[in-house]
C-alpha cells in the first residue's frame, strides 16, 4: 500500500500522452493523473498507435558498431514479414506496460531486445523526440534494464526528460510532488541515432521555496560527442521511445506533459 501511495504522489504533476487509445484504469493513481487520451496533442496529426514499418526500414540483426555508424541501405534489407510483425507486437507490449505498469518484466525485456535488433530507420527520431519548436517535448522514464537486458524493472520515481531539438537543449528531472524536484539542464547534439549531452546546471527546489541553481562550470564551446554521456535510440514514435545509454543499460520512456493544477 505504501508503494502505491508514493507513486500517487510522484505522478501528480504529469500526464502520459497516448493517441487514439482507450482510457486506462485510474483507481490506483492520483486524480490529477488524467486519462491518457484526455489531453489532445495540438498541431500534431493523430495516427494509429502501432506504426507500420516498410520493409526497407528494418533489419533483423544489428551490432553496436552498426548502430553507431548507422549505415542503412536505400534498398530493401530483408523480406521478412515476421520481423516487422514482431516489432509491431513489441511496441504494443511497451505501450501496454507504460499504461498499466503490469506487464511482466520478462515480456518488457523481450520486447526491448526485438526492437534493439530491428535496426529501424532513425531519420525522424530526433524531431519526434524533441519536437519542431522550443521548449521541445517531455518524456517520462518507465522502465530501465541492465546491460545486455539481463534484468530490469519499472522505474519507481517520476523521472522526466525534456528534449528540445530546435534549441539543442536537454533537461533531466526527478519530481517528488510537493516535496520538491531536482533537475539537470544542458546542451545536446544529434548524429545519426546518437544523442550526446553535457549538463551545465543543476536546479534544486524544496517545497514552496524558490529553486536554487548551481552551475557545473561546463560552458566550453563545443558540441557534445560520444566522449560525453549519450543515448543510442532504437525506436521513437509519438508515444514511446527506446534507447541504450553509454553504460550499456536500455530504457524506455513514454511521452508526457505537465498537468497545470
Amino acid at each position: 500500500m505504501a508503494s502505491n501511495s508514493i507513486h500517487m504522489l510522484y505522478v501528480s504533476s504529469f500526464s502520459l500522452c497516448f493517441l487514439n487509445s482507450s482510457p486506462f484504469q485510474l483507481s490506483k493513481l492520483s486524480q490529477q493523473f488524467k486519462p491518457l487520451n484526455s489531453i489532445p496533442l495540438s498541431g500534431r496529426k493523430q495516427h494509429c498507435n502501432i506504426v507500420r514499418f516498410p520493409r526497407e526500414r528494418i533489419r533483423t540483426r544489428a551490432t553496436i558498431d552498426d548502430v553507431e555508424t548507422d549505415q542503412l541501405s536505400s534498398t530493401p534489407i530483408v523480406e521478412n514479414e515476421k520481423a516487422i510483425k514482431d516489432v509491431e507486437d513489441s511496441v504494443k507490449v511497451l505501450k501496454d506496460a507504460a499504461k498499466t505498469r503490469k506487464v511482466a518484466a520478462e515480456e518488457v525485456l523481450s520486447a526491448l531486445s526485438i526492437i534493439e535488433k530491428a535496426k529501424i530507420d532513425p531519420s525522424v527520431f530526433f524531431e519526434t523526440l524533441g519536437g519542431n519548436k522550443s521548449p521541445g517535448r517531455t518524456w517520462m522514464l518507465i522502465f530501465t534494464a541492465e546491460k545486455k537486458l539481463k534484468g530490469g524493472r519499472y522505474f519507481p520515481l517520476t523521472a522526466v526528460q525534456r528534449f528540445d531539438a530546435t534549441a539543442k537543449r536537454i533537461e533531466n528531472g526527478v519530481y517528488l510532488g510537493p516535496i520538491g524536484q531536482l533537475t539537470f539542464e544542458g546542451r545536446l547534439s544529434w548524429k545519426k541515432r546518437i544523442l550526446a549531452f553535457v549538463f551545465e546546471n543543476i536546479r534544486v527546489k524544496v517545497g514552496p521555496f524558490q529553486p536554487l541553481q548551481i552551475s557545473l562550470g561546463k560552458k566550453e564551446d563545443r558540441e557534445p560527442d560520444t566522449k560525453d554521456p549519450f543515448f543510442i535510440w532504437f525506436y521513437v514514435d509519438e508515444e514511446i521511445a527506446v534507447a541504450r545509454g553509454r553504460s550499456g543499460g536500455t530504457a524506455f520512456w513514454c511521452r508526457c506533459r505537465r498537468v497545470n493544477n
